[in-house]
């Protein structure tokens, strides 16, 4: 193996013989010194090394590897080339962030070497199949039944047999995730793109793309940001384009792709997900400015500010729960004593759409995107605008019209076979996870607030089911809280730690991941709600 062959260097790592991985990590190993000692001790602040781009790079990887490996000789291994190399006199990176979330403290998210055997299983088989285990998936191993559901899903979109080429997917992902300025996602992609032999040119702005691939722009613009908006008239551009027409089936698979990243930005900027270790703003060759920079470091973690502070934030939520339990209880009282008419309940979901219009999805001013993201699409300026903003009518999307279980379900499956499955999958088990607790509360049925944070996306959406009472939601979501939803759902880059702090104070920050995989899961299923039925009616 050598070393210096793309990602191709790092493939022995991932087999689940220890074998493998050891005759891997020595060709590494041998490799990093020859380089490190041709180079000799740097003892001046830290320009370019002669050559040494290629050792900065592999440094950082050894860096990621050393903490985020599932396995642990791996780890071990890592972390001691790295000390040889600083022994020889080479400055060694350190990470940057602290952990894999900017909003949940390090020592709260599980460590690769400290999970059940569940999991373990789990985190192998990811590190095997993509050569590394991203931070989105260790913040998501709060949950490991659902994150399984996720990589299986996101394994079978991206790599398993299916309408578009592989290029094509990935250049779609990060098309999709542009819209939302997510660096994070654009930067793994773009990684996974070059992999699979995507042309570089493309990446030079989407200009440079293929005509088939810069067709797809609007489609992508209004699903993620105005969704009701899409017609078949969108569907009918794209599917008798003269010279670079879909098929069904392609357009099915860039549907899926751009709706499940446009959610995952969504939960990427949530949960404040840092970037992976290896990437650019994960890690620094620079020295640490108040003390002396200790190897052991990158085995133990260092001790963040951030965190310390978060452990003494002390707020008087003592009444919080109880007072979210004791609404729950009223309101299933009120449910076993009347039901209110059809007319009532559809007046009940004008109310709350309109006041979901006036729920400010952020403070602050809007930003231009970065050219570095917005290369990758077209109209920076067009976001998310409320229904009737400037006279604009939208009429309700009634769900049980056209729902995922009756029709969606259906046409994904006939047009993409068996994804319709896993995606339904995954969608029940976002929706249905619970494990009956509410902060230090035992025994609790949640199913009514996690219904109630599914349904006040689809209503910011425009989406109404008529057997739910949408007087619920104001009783149940607080204001904070319809803040943090709005934001994450329909200005995902927006989302702050203050706004993720300022929601559920008493809860656990699990519990809060939960949140954010409804928030994610309702925010595709409703995209998705909106292209499907365009196609049927196309079909039709």
């Amino acid at each position: 193996m050598d070393v210096s062959d793309g990602a191709g260097r790092w493939v022995g790592l991932g087999s689940r013989d220890a074998g493998t991985r050891e005759v891997a990590m020595e060709i590494i190993r041998q490799d990093v010194m020859n380089r490190a000692e041709g180079i000799g001790p740097i003892r001046e602040t830290m320009g370019q090394f002669p050559g040494g781009v290629d050792l900065n790079d592999i440094l950082a990887r050894l860096l990621m590897l050393s903490k985020r490996c599932p396995f642990q000789d791996v780890r071990e291994k890592c972390l001691q080339v790295l000390q040889g190399v600083q022994e020889i006199g080479i400055r060694i990176p350190r990470p940057l962030g602290q952990g894999p979330s900017r909003f949940i403290p390090e020592t709260k998210i599980l460590q690769v070497s400290k999970v059940d055997s569940k999991t373990q299983v789990i985190f192998e088989d990811t590190f095997s199949t993509l050569g590394r285990l991203d931070n989105i998936s260790l913040v998501m191993g709060f949950h490991p039944q659902y994150l399984e559901s996720f990589l299986k899903t996101q394994h079978y979109l991206l790599q398993m047999d299916g309408p578009l080429p592989l290029d094509h997917r990935h250049y779609i992902g990060i098309m999709a995730a542009a819209r939302h300025q997510c660096s994070y996602l654009v930067n793994l992609h773009v990684d996974d793109f070059l992999q699979v032999g995507g042309n570089p040119k493309w990446l030079n702005g989407l200009e440079g793309a293929p005509q088939k691939l810069q067709s797809l722009g609007e489609l992508n613009k209004i699903l993620a940001h105005r969704p009701w908006l899409i017609t078949k008239e969108h569907i009918e551009h794209l599917l008798k384009a003269e010279d670079h027409s879909w098929s069904l089936a392609e357009l099915i698979h860039a549907v899926v792709l751009l709706t499940h990243y446009h959610s995952l930005a969504s939960f990427t900027f949530g949960c404040g997900i840092n970037p992976e270790i290896h990437c650019e703003g994960g890690h620094t060759f620079r020295p640490p400015s108040v003390s002396n920079y200790c190897v052991c470091d990158l085995a133990n973690g260092n001790s963040s500010l951030d965190e310390m502070q978060s452990n003494q934030l002390v707020t008087d939520t003592s009444c919080e729960v109880e007072a979210l339990m004791e609404k729950m209880k009223q309101l299933q009282e009120c449910r076993d004593e009347e039901e209110a008419s059809q007319e009532e309940m559809a007046t009940r979901f004008e109310r709350e759409k309109t006041e979901s219009m006036l729920v400010a999805s952020t403070e602050e001013e809007e930003s231009a995107p970065t050219r570095d993201v917005s290369r990758h699409f077209e109209d920076p300026s067009y976001g998310y605008k409320d229904f009737s903003r400037r006279g604009e009518h939208v009429p309700t999307f009634r769900a049980q019209d056209y729902t995922w279980e009756d029709h969606g379900y259906s046409l994904v499956n006939r047009l993409y076979p068996d994804f319709g499955q896993l995606l339904d999958e995954k969608f029940q088990i976002a929706y249905n996870l619970t494990y009956n607790t509410m902060a230090m509360h035992r025994d609790v049925d949640t199913s009514m607030l996690r219904r109630a944070i599914w349904n006040y996306i689809h209503c910011m959406f425009g989406i109404r089911y008529d057997d739910y009472d949408y007087g619920e939601i104001n009783q149940l979501l607080d204001r904070s809280f319809k803040v943090y939803i709005k934001t994450m759902v329909c200005s995902p880059e927006k989302t702050t730690k203050r706004m993720y702090d300022s929601f559920w104070r008493q809860f656990e920050h699990s519990e809060k991941v939960h949140v954010n995989l409804l928030l994610m899961e309702a925010r595709m299923q409703a995209e998705l709600l909106y292209a499907l039925r365009a196609i049927t009616r196309y079909m039709t």
